[in-house]
């Protein structure tokens, strides 16, 4: 059939990768199902590999569960194979197999994220750094240094100073004449808002003007400030102003289409906080789609904020969304199937097992370490001793036999919260690993993700995290007594 695949797995779960894998439709690749000689796939690494695979002639690829740890490079030049991980889950060969003929790039964007700092006259130069360098992390590309009517601002040219010191580019927003002028003087790379009645600023410096109406909602004045600047051969950027819901939001965004089609080439600007920040709703899906409004109109720069708490990803998200748009828009298709990043708090397969398979599997149990899935129906733990359903971890408190080993109980504990959570959401779960949160949740360097892949390293195995458990009960037992 062509390519020829060896799939690794342990004892539990090779009757059902079997399964899934007859189960493909369109299969365009001949396979071999090995048990590599241990219970749990999930525990799997390289070294174990390196150490038990045998043979492996005639194999063009090896495929390992997604969770399998190690550097699976080293083991691919001592076998002379491709090694390769799979899906976390194997419920998700379908899609792995089904996607492999579309590779997504998410690279690419068009969209110039201005990242503000709305309180930058009430804190410290250093605070405005720290921040600014935390959206940089985040996907900005402009810091936008907000200025407060009737508020002194005596460190303005020193945040500008300091900014531009640590390479980012800086704007700054202010409806004062002073202010801007200030600003443009100090070398700011953008300047918000100039109008017609304040565009002579734009004479005065180098800087950038992001254009808006003389008076809210002239898209007439606004197309005559566009016209002057052209006529200047600056560059620049036109902002129609996006209103709250109920205050003008959908006659903001009919205006927004209308200056695209009058000004075809424009470069436009939208700001998204009036919409993020004043709808009591996950900022997630409102970005989502602001976003394919967005990338419709061929918007070119964002100006986003995160003042409210709810809003406080507000700047990855839009890093997300720019991508993904961009990415639909290239391919014209839906977007959908490009990142999940968005998708928080649900997941278009957050069940993967049914009862009656996890009931298959926990008939197989010989030993009394708990095993934890989540079904529609509810939050499953089993061990040889027996299976338990249920909903809350309250109801498993009287069935769990771990009274004498306070480590293992409270690694459970921790467990069946996390089931819970994800059953309540519509969540995956994988036991002994953190619940996923897309974009709400800032990259780590202990959880790196593989851009090229979207792998995310797992956590540490049940094993080593009930040793780090069972040593901090031993810290606290000494520091009582």
């Amino acid at each position: 059939m062509g390519e020829r695949i060896l799939f690794l797995t342990g004892r539990l779960a090779k009757d059902s990768l079997e399964r899934e894998l007859a189960a493909l439709e369109k299969r365009q690749f001949d396979y071999e199902v090995r048990d590599l000689g241990l219970k749990v796939a999930a525990l799997m690494t390289a070294q174990m590999i390196d150490r038990r695979l045998g043979d492996v002639a005639g194999f063009d690829r090896i495929l390992v569960p997604g969770l399998c740890g190690g550097d699976l490079g080293a083991v691919s030049a001592n076998h002379g194979v491709p090694f390769e991980r799979g899906p976390k889950d194997l419920k998700d060969l379908s899609e792995f197999f089904g996607g492999r003929g579309r590779e997504v790039d998410l690279t690419r964007h068009s969209v110039l994220v201005f990242a503000e700092i709305v309180d930058a006259p009430d804190v410290s130069v250093e605070a405005v750094v720290e921040r600014a360098l935390r959206y940089r992390q985040d996907g900005a590309d402009v810091i936008d240094i907000g200025c407060l009517p009737g508020r002194e601002f005596p460190h303005l040219e020193e945040c500008i100073e300091a900014l531009h010191e640590v390479g980012l580019a800086v704007s700054v927003d202010s409806l004062e004449v002073d202010e801007l002028r200030r600003a443009g003087r100090a070398g700011a790379d953008y300047l918000l808002s100039l109008k017609l009645s304040t565009l002579h600023l734009a004479d005065e410096a180098a800087s950038t003007p992001i254009l808006i109406p003389e008076q809210h909602g002239d898209l007439d004045s606004l197309v005559e400030a566009v016209a002057a600047m052209e006529a200047r051969g600056r560059p620049y950027f036109a902002d129609a102003i996006l209103d709250p819901i109920h205050f003008g939001f959908t006659e903001s965004i009919v205006r927004y289409q209308t200056l695209r089609k009058r000004l075809p080439k424009a470069p436009i600007m939208m700001g998204v906080g009036n919409v993020t920040e004043l709808t009591d709703a996950d900022t997630t899906g409102v970005n989502a789609v602001l976003f394919g409004v967005i990338s419709e109109l061929d918007v070119g720069a964002v100006l986003t904020t995160e003042v409210s708490r709810h809003a406080r990803s507000a700047v990855r998200e839009a890093d997300v969304a720019r991508r993904m748009m961009f990415a639909a828009r290239a391919d014209q298709r839906l977007p959908r199937g490009y990142s999940g990043d968005l998708m928080t708090h649900h997941e278009k397969k957050p069940f993967t097992h049914s009862r009656a398979e996890i009931e298959e599997i926990a008939a197989q149990i010989r030993d009394l370490n708990y095993r934890i899935q989540v079904t529609e129906e509810g939050i499953h733990a089993y061990n040889r001793a027996g299976h338990q359903h249920g909903r809350d971890p309250f109801d498993f408190y009287s069935g769990l036999a771990v009274d004498d080993d306070a480590s293992h109980a409270f690694y459970l504990g921790v467990e069946l919260a996390r089931a819970q959570v994800a059953w309540q959401l519509g969540k995956r779960y994988l036991q002994d690993n953190e619940l996923e949160w897309g974009a709400l949740t800032p990259p780590t360097k202990a959880t790196p993700v593989d851009p090229a892949t979207g792998y995310r390293a797992p956590g540490p195995t049940l094993k080593a995290r009930r040793a780090k458990a069972a040593r901090a009960a031993r810290k606290t037992k000494q520091h009582k007594e």
